[in-house]
């Protein structure tokens, strides 16, 4: 979402930058585990495949701000295999409709499903799929999040990936009521390849990912759903739902995505995943960053020590974590050294972490 509107989304910055001050209301990323399949998957947008039902549905989705509770709901449900993550997702609409046709158009513009996946987590190179509910899809990559001056390869192409649809109604069509619309993904993992015979999937490892939907006010015109616009014929804003809470109406902050843990255990088995100790530092760390961001914007220099941000400490289960701020010719870092596993954590300028 807000991909190709950099002026929006520094918009939405300006709104969503946290004092470090605030960083014990952080809240804790969503987290789901996804079971390995050997069974035949068959992307045909339906739960009809065995290996679908011995795995749970997600939690219901929730407001982008996580204030709101949505109006329809929303849920997902993740497999892999060794070529495949497979994402099936469950959409309670009753008006289901959709006449975006060209691939990689403005999707968004629909209601539409957005799947977002930062395979190493450190913010930056992710990815970002949007398909609408005839099946038309926009898949690109990001270098950066829009906070920071990134590129966004429109042209890129997820090759191999598979998306079908199902629609428990009829579509478009506003004389009667629908219950709702599934899409079933299976996205190679070869897409996320950073070289030839780069080994990728991440079995027994985790990815931070996260999932929105977006929800439009329609109106009828000669027969044809639309937008809903205003008196003034503006149209009215968007609904964000998300699998995990942004806490802002910006889906473009990858640290605060949800976990995914492909457990090398078959579906219909039972394992376990706690965020580790280090992605918590990381949180903490972030929201110091966005408070370096709000300083300059304020002062018009950058703060070159913590105290300057705020003085409340830092404590990461019991651990007091002393993040360092240090300005460089070139820019500045954040770094902290983990109580947990001694690696330094730091976090660059830009915004993308680095783990030493």
């Amino acid at each position: 979402m807000y991909s190709m509107f950099k002026f929006i989304t520094l918009l939405f910055f300006g709104i969503s930058i946290l004092t470090f001050g605030q960083s014990k209301q952080i809240t804790v990323p969503e987290s789901y585990i996804a079971y390995h399949t050997s069974e035949a998957i068959e992307v045909d947008g339906s739960d009809a495949d065995a290996a679908w039902n011995k795995v749970d549905w997600t939690n219901l989705f929730i407001d982008i701000e996580g204030i709101k509770k949505p109006t329809y709901d929303t849920q997902v449900k993740m497999l892999w295999d060794d070529t495949y993550f497979y994402i099936l997702a469950k959409m309670e609409e009753p008006h289901v409709w959709a006449d975006i046709t060209e691939h990689d158009a403005i999707i968004f513009y629909n209601n539409d499903f957005e799947v977002f996946i930062d395979p190493d987590g450190d913010t930056h190179n992710y990815y970002e799929i949007e398909v609408n509910a005839i099946n038309t899809v926009w898949d690109l990559f990001v270098n950066k999040p829009y906070r920071e001056s990134n590129v966004v390869l429109n042209d890129w192409t997820a090759t191999g990936m598979k998306t079908a649809i199902t629609i428990d109604g009829t579509l478009n069509n506003p004389n009667d009521t629908d219950k709702g619309w599934m899409l079933e993904m299976a996205i190679p993992w070869d897409v996320f390849k950073k070289a030839y015979f780069e080994e990728n999937v991440p079995k027994d490892d985790f990815w931070r990912v996260n999932f929105s939907r977006v929800n439009w006010d329609h109106q009828i015109t000669d027969g044809k759903y639309g937008r809903k616009k205003d008196a003034k014929g503006n149209y009215l804003p968007e609904y964000n739902w998300v699998w995990s809470s942004q806490g802002v109406i910006n889906m473009h902050e990858p640290e605060k995505w949800g976990y995914v843990y492909f457990s090398s255990k078959e579906a219909g088995g039972k394992d376990t995943f706690e965020i580790p100790n280090d992605e918590k530092i990381k949180w903490e760390m972030y929201d110091v960053f966005r408070a370096q961001k709000k300083h300059y914007e304020t002062n018009k220099q950058w703060a070159t020590s913590v105290d300057q941000l705020s003085s409340s400490p830092i404590v990461v289960k019991g651990k007091t974590i002393q993040p360092k701020i240090e300005i460089h010719s070139y820019g500045w870092t954040i770094s902290a050294k983990s109580p947990f596993t001694d690696k330094m954590l730091v976090i660059k300028e830009d915004g993308k972490f680095v783990e030493k």
